[in-house]
């Protein structure tokens, strides 16, 4: 009998795995919202396609980020050159994200000041 699904206590349980969608890029809706990531890290594409635009080689963002190797950088960089809408829908969301906590926060500040 399969371990999964199971009925529990917070009702049917599913196993999700990450899902290799690029040789060592990942996407799994657990970690990072299910961007794009290098495998086994926290570490997004975007995130690698954010210090090309500052101008890092793929040698100098090892400095940056250690723990991953040159394959696992050059894949990211192919892979958001194969997928550029996503980046840059991701690219967006974290936009409209910092935007709406900026706001958030603005509210907030706003009412505490004025009690």
């Amino acid at each position: 009998m399969p371990a999964f699904p199971r009925e529990g206590k917070m009702g049917l349980v599913m196993a999700t795995a990450a899902k290799t969608v690029y040789s060592h890029v990942t996407k799994d809706p657990e970690v990072c919202g299910g961007k794009a990531c290098i495998d086994g890290t926290r570490i997004r594409v975007m995130d690698i396609v954010s210090l090309k635009r500052q101008g890092y080689s793929p040698e100098r963002m090892l400095e940056a980020y250690p723990s991953l190797n040159l394959a696992q950088v050059y894949a990211a960089l192919s892979y958001s050159y194969e997928h550029p809408e996503e980046i840059e829908a991701s690219f967006e969301q974290d936009r409209a994200w910092e935007a709406d906590h900026e706001r958030a926060k603005a509210e907030y500040l706003s009412r505490k000041t004025t009690r």
